[in-house]
């Protein structure tokens, strides 16, 4: 359907039957009349809704990848399948709703300012709205795996704006393009993700990294891959996957990394490091690493 074929704003709309009893049809709105619409897109501009998102996104990744017991850290990669790759869309709804401070609530995914709002999560090219979400104000965020990146947009999805057929086993049907450029508010343009350094390491590297030597050596390994990479516990926690006291070891590495390697590793968990690593122009948090060259820390702690 191109969008001279899209029914516009005043066309009638006819929702499919939805479990909890039929909707009547009605008269589509144009978005910067919906006024629903406009107050959850303003709550969402007022609050940090990007970051909260990123983090969320992340966080529902990570959650699938589940590193640090499976030694994955690429939602792209072949050793992920296709249905959990998927599963990131159904995990999201609710990191969504704890970054941006929300609740649980029916009969949608959550309420914005007392208004029901559907969260959708796809690392596709489309989402799945169900019967329940037609007509709805939806929350729809978009992953792309393999650039590491999000994008969001805020839509009241009406079932005239949705693909037509008979839709998948559910009743859920995916919006339609030309549908998406007219009547969704972008909440969020393409965002890159938080970085995973594992990912910046080449095939040899990543033999070693995760290889048979012992957790010390292939940590020492990592952190002299990547000098003034900043390295989070998940990767670290994903490297020595199934075994116990990560970071121990990593602390354990700290003195080797310097031997072999000339870099001083910071960690965010000591406010001293954490300080230092900020002169330096890294912001660990309280839980992020990083290795540095010794010359740039002794000179920054000499004041020169």
């Amino acid at each position: 359907m191109t969008i001279t074929d899209l029914p516009g704003p005043g066309s009638l709309c006819s929702p499919d039957e939805r479990r909890s009893g039929p909707r009547e049809p009605h008269r589509l709105v144009h978005p910067d009349h919906d006024v629903e619409l406009q107050l959850v897109g303003e709550w969402l501009r007022r609050s940090d809704v990007v970051d909260g998102l990123r983090t969320a996104v992340d966080d529902a990744i990570r959650y699938v990848l589940d590193g640090a017991r499976t030694w994955r850290f690429d939602l792209s990669s072949d050793d992920v399948d296709s249905d959990e790759r998927s599963s990131v869309g159904t995990k999201l709804q609710y990191h969504v709703i704890e970054q941006l401070g929300l609740s649980k609530e029916p009969p949608l995914d959550t309420t914005i300012v007392g208004l029901p709002v559907e969260i959708k999560g796809t690392v596709r090219d489309n989402w799945m709205i169900p019967r329940e979400g037609q007509c709805e104000i939806t929350l729809m965020i978009q992953i792309n795996a393999h650039e590491l990146r999000f994008r969001a947009f805020l839509m009241r999805t009406h079932r005239a704006w949705l693909t037509g057929g008979k839709g998948n086993r559910d009743l859920k049907r995916s919006p339609r393009r030309a549908a998406l450029a007219l009547y969704a508010l972008e909440v969020a343009p393409w965002t890159n993700l938080p970085n995973e350094p594992l990912r910046l390491l080449n095939r040899e590297q990543l033999s070693v990294v995760f290889g048979r030597q012992g957790q010390v050596k292939r940590l020492t390994a990592l952190f002299g891959y990547l000098p003034g990479v900043i390295i989070p516990r998940s990767s670290i926690e994903t490297v020595c996957a199934t075994n116990q006291d990560p970071m121990r070891r990593a602390r354990q590495a700290k003195p080797e990394v310097l031997a072999q390697h000339d870099l001083v590793v910071l960690v965010g968990t000591w406010t001293s490091e954490r300080n230092l690593a900020a002169e330096l122009g890294f912001d660990l948090g309280d839980s992020g690493w990083v290795a540095v060259p010794r010359i740039l820390v002794e000179s920054t702690q000499a004041g020169v």
